[in-house]
């Protein structure tokens, strides 16, 4: 387990602008970074040939690519790579989830200087989020389209805008799709010729944001962006250098987080990553747990419900709790913050079981920063914390007269812009280069930055009642998230230009099914009575300690139909696309308003 001794402590540099500007800089200079993810496959494999790099459930066992095996295998793929007419304008869209063929294939193409492009696979295999699919192909135009399973990926390989791309797969059946596994051959392609071309400014990925405010727009990422990143982290986190990282991780690599910085983190310090097939949701939890009582990880990566469940099954079993404290140096949450509650229970789970405590901590980043930029790198007494800028990261923040500043970032890890997209691109910077995030954060301690800064929400998601008061939506969606569990699993605000703050809940049906209680759809509106009487329970206590209508939910309505990918109103990370929700589902939005609506729950 990690402790004080090594870790990074915090240096933060501050200058203060006189046009009411705040720069913050890492006092420790950027170390050196990596030319490409090649030169850290060759390095491994030659450092380390038989260490387990990839691994994959087969059966009751795993499947697993030593760094060798891998480094022949990428060889042999980008060979054939090259036989084809790819590039940055034809590149490789990739349309299912984790796998070592996916990484495998990932690798090889930027061995060579092919773009991939990975998606939610949910847009493959939901019929109605096909469209979703179609957008993304007609904007990138892909030379080659790659599924695990050809046939159960049938909906977008049939897609007509993809008519044009080779079909890859490693289960290819009878569909007449390319056989990955012939990839595995060595072809007569110039390979070495290639690899001494990329540089750091070779595009590796395109990589799509979510869309929950337009439509999605694809990431320009550099090889540079993501070695930089990893170099970065290296020196924040020097632990994950002096021995070999393990992880057990189940986020999709479509997402920055878990394609490329946690993926890359296992590449760039020689370490292993087993993939999980499991993830916190109804009916595949148990897989994750089944992995954890297996392998050992030095590091966790979560997001908040995940470790809420995890918690949960760490109480109810010793060998588990021993097996996942044993040699675990940092939990790290990110995608919200992490309920405080929660954050105690691993704690006090971590000095039962192992005496001492592992860092827990979290990172703020977007898709556009490859993805971190901030990072707390040093213990913290509490959640919410993102921290301070990594080395090399040039962080801007302008201030309202709350102490809520608006954050833009520079620096070498930061996007170019967006694919095919030169309007959002431009838009995309201010005057003095700084990419606008959107973001918003507050100092732990505005007397001392080496504190770090606190996540506080979107600006956008912020709204005014008709009183001209804001809301802050961000922390006050994540207050209400927490008070309604385990009876709630999201929601979306509601009261832009009313008087009130109000809530349209996605109820948890695991809680329902478990306390057998019966419902009942009113016109898209819940109707569950011991449902309804916990949450109004709940929203009165809450209510009678605020003070203030920008902070007090007085209303809400349980929707009965799920929200939907299909329509937009769940984007490809799995986040709620709140505008979508609130135009599709406007009519329920009108009856949480309602005093006489029987579906309506009152706070007062």
């Amino acid at each position: 387990m990690t402790n004080s001794a090594n870790l990074k402590p915090h240096k933060v540099i501050r200058t203060d602008r006189p046009d009411g500007a705040i720069i913050l800089e890492s006092g420790y200079d950027l170390g050196p970074v990596a030319r490409c993810t090649g030169d850290w496959l060759h390095d491994w494999a030659a450092a380390t040939p038989d260490r387990a790099f990839l691994a994959e459930r087969s059966g009751a066992g795993w499947r697993t690519v030593s760094y060798a095996q891998a480094l022949e295998m990428v060889r042999a793929i980008a060979g054939h790579l090259l036989e084809r007419d790819l590039g940055p304008d034809k590149p490789i869209l990739i349309v299912s989830g984790n796998s070592i063929d996916h990484g495998l294939l990932s690798l090889a193409a930027q061995y060579v200087g092919v773009p991939t492009v990975p998606v939610a696979e949910q847009y493959s295999l939901i019929p109605a989020a096909l469209p979703r699919l179609d957008y993304v192909a007609k904007l990138v135009k892909p030379g080659m389209v790659y599924a695990s399973d050809a046939t159960q990926y049938a909906g977008a390989f049939g897609l007509d805008s993809l008519s044009r791309a080779e079909k890859l797969s490693s289960a290819p059946g009878d569909t007449g799709a390319t056989d990955f596994n012939s990839f595995l051959t060595p072809g007569g392609a110039d390979v070495d010729a290639a690899f001494a071309q990329i540089t750091p400014d070779t595009l590796a990925k395109i990589l799509m944001t979510s869309g929950s405010t337009s439509d999605p727009k694809g990431v320009l990422t550099t090889q540079k962006m993501m070695t930089t990143n990893q170099a970065q982290l290296a020196q924040a986190l020097p632990f994950v250098t002096t021995r070999p990282p393990q992880l057990v991780d189940w986020l999709p690599w479509n997402h920055v987080f878990g394609g490329s910085h946690n993926f890359n983190l296992m590449l760039a310090n020689g370490g292993s990553l087993y993939i999980d097939e499991g993830k916190p949701a109804v009916g595949m939890f148990d897989k994750t747990l089944a992995n954890l009582r297996e392998i050992s990880g030095t590091i966790s990566f979560n997001v908040p419900v995940g470790f809420a469940q995890l918690v949960t099954a760490l109480k109810a079993d010793k060998q588990l709790r021993e097996r996942y404290f044993a040699q675990l140096d940092m939990i790290f949450y990110a995608g919200a913050s992490l309920p405080q509650a929660t954050w105690a229970e691993l704690e006090r789970l971590a000095m039962e079981t192992r005496g001492k405590l592992p860092l827990i901590n979290s990172s703020w980043g977007l898709t556009e920063t490859a993805p971190a930029a901030l990072l707390q790198h040093e213990p913290a007494k509490g959640a919410g914390i993102v921290g301070v800028p990594l080395p090399g990261v040039t962080v801007k923040l302008i201030p309202d007269d709350d102490g809520r500043c608006d954050v833009r970032v520079a620096g070498p890890t930061i996007t170019k812009g967006y694919h095919d997209n030169p309007d959002k691109s431009a838009d995309a910077f201010d005057e003095d280069g700084f990419f606008v995030t959107g973001d918003a954060m507050r100092f732990v301690d505005p007397e001392d930055p080496s504190r770090g800064l606190m996540f506080d929400g979107r600006m956008s998601e912020d709204f005014k009642l008709m009183t001209g008061t804001w809301v802050r939506a961000a922390q006050l969606r994540l207050d209400m998230l927490a008070a309604l569990a385990p009876y709630v699993s999201d929601l979306v605000l509601t009261g832009q230009g009313r008087a009130e703050v109000g809530m349209l809940l996605v109820p948890n049906h695991a809680t329902i099914k478990a306390e057998g209680w019966q419902v009942s759809d009113d016109a898209g509106a819940m109707i569950c009575p011991p449902l309804m009487e916990k949450i109004g329970a709940v929203m009165k206590k809450l209510a009678s300690k605020t003070i203030g209508s920008a902070s007090r939910v007085t209303g809400a309505v349980i929707m009965t139909d799920p929200p939907s990918m299909g329509d937009g109103e769940v984007t490809a990370k799995g986040n709620l696309n709140f505008p979508k929700m609130l135009m599709r589902r406007a009519e329920l939005v009108d009856r949480v308003y309602d005093p006489a609506d029987g579906a309506r729950i009152s706070a007062v």
